[in-house]
């Protein structure tokens, strides 16, 4: 049998999230169904014997960005290389599914971006070879925060060249096990204003408006993964015409 390692944030309401992150579910007791059945008119007396009525659940309020997620090309801009971007529903299943890659920046600091040379530097290192095809996720250890309201605010960030690499080894879908794919947002805003530069906000993902790709947010527990030898699973929610959905990631290690 193979071992089934969840990668997914859990869904639930959390009091440190900031608001544009806050995710707002009702649990629907189970007794709430009787009177419902009721209503459609079915007697009490011919409810069955052991009837409790069943157990139900509203999502009052979810952002698709506000959980483990995978952004479709829509995300970054209506438009890829002059042709209209996938929204989540057209991102094709094919895309989702494939061998794994761990690359671990783990060591990176807070604020300072991840280069085309810390990738190929571990690669060198773990042995990892990259192919077309491959699913690959960046390993920052910035999942130790979810639930902090220091969540948004910590982590490294992939680099625009450093993200264009990737898609130009030919892989369509890649994550990252903090906030966002790039720097944290705050700081990028604080840097841009600073410097004066207009090329340093949104950089890695505005790589999407040139070429195709997509990536997975706020993953969690890649410290469990190997460098290889595994495949992921990152199916998104079908919602038509969606920026992004939430999806279930799992990586499958066959022994």
């Amino acid at each position: 049998m193979p071992t089934i390692i969840d990668l997914t944030k859990p869904i639930q309401y959390n009091a440190n999230d900031p608001w544009f992150m806050k995710v707002k579910i009702k649990h629907k007791p189970h007794r709430k169904a009787k009177w419902l059945i009721r209503f459609l008119g079915l007697p009490f007396k011919l409810f069955p014997k052991n009837f409790m009525g069943w157990a139900d659940d509203t999502i009052q309020k979810m952002g698709v960005h506000s959980t483990t997620h995978i952004d479709a090309p829509w995300h970054y801009s209506p438009t890829v290389g002059g042709k209209k971007a996938k929204t989540i529903d057209e991102v094709p299943l094919d895309w989702c599914y494939g061998d794994g890659i761990v690359i671990d920046m783990s060591h990176k600091p807070d604020n300072e971006a991840i280069t085309i040379e810390d990738l190929t530097a571990d690669l060198a290192k773990s042995g990892a070879k990259i192919e077309a095809g491959n699913i690959v996720l960046i390993r920052t250890d910035r999942d130790q925060f979810m639930g902090t309201n220091e969540f948004p605010d910590r982590g490294t960030g992939m680099s625009a060249e450093a993200t264009e690499w990737l898609i130009d080894q030919g892989i369509k879908v890649m994550g990252i096990d903090q906030w966002g794919w790039d720097l944290p947002l705050r700081y990028q805003i604080k840097k841009a204003k600073e410097t004066g530069n207009s090329e340093l906000f949104w950089e890695g993902h505005l790589v999407g408006a040139r070429k195709e790709y997509c990536h997975i947010e706020q993953l969690t527990n890649l410290k469990a993964l190997p460098a290889f030898g595994f495949k992921v699973a990152v199916f998104p929610m079908k919602i038509v015409g969606a920026s992004a959905a939430p999806a279930r990631v799992v990586a499958i290690m066959e022994y």
